[in-house]
């Protein structure tokens, strides 16, 4: 009966060393530190998933946030923001960037397109911008990024080509 009992032992004894407690895991239905370890892989996954997420969240709250700070930066210049809806829409085809600053609303086509020639000359080009209630305007700097729009507008302004009452075009 000992020899038995040591044989069952020594037999046990040796299944836990080649296996360890997997091999008791296993047999009774349990998780595998196999499988433990491809869980704890899917859980950190997940994490870094939303972790990623958040900060890209955070990222876009920050670009809002100083994208706001910019346009109220704006009207502390004194510079009037329009969008074209507000002048009766745009007739030109879509326009390539966000922000412009307007530096000129005609209603002769003839007489922005002299501004355009005259400020492209001092290394701004220009662009015509039609509208539906007839005017056109030339806008300079084109951006999509407000802080950008912001910068040109304090170095527009000292030009002599820009006129007091120059604003800024939202095109959304």
């Amino acid at each position: 009966m000992k020899t038995k009992l040591f044989s069952a032992a020594a037999l046990l004894g040796i299944l836990l060393a080649a296996g360890g407690c997997d091999f008791l895991r296993s047999v009774s239905g349990r998780p595998t530190s196999r499988d433990i370890l491809k869980k704890a892989e899917l859980i950190q996954r997940e994490l870094d998933r939303k972790q990623a997420s958040l900060d890209s969240m955070k990222m876009i709250e920050k670009q809002l946030k100083d994208s706001l700070a910019y346009m109220d930066s704006l009207r502390q210049l004194k510079g009037t923001i329009l969008n074209p809806s507000k002048l009766g829409g745009l007739y030109t085809t879509k326009l390539e960037s966000k922000f412009y600053i307007v530096i000129g609303a005609f209603r002769e086509r003839a007489n922005a397109e002299s501004l355009v020639r005259k400020v492209s000359a001092q290394g701004y080009p220009g662009t015509l911008i039609s509208f539906r209630n007839g005017y056109n305007v030339v806008g300079v700097c084109p951006s999509n990024n407000p802080q950008d729009i912001y910068d040109n507008l304090k170095e527009v302004r000292k030009k002599d080509f820009c006129p007091d009452d120059v604003w800024i075009l939202i095109n959304e």
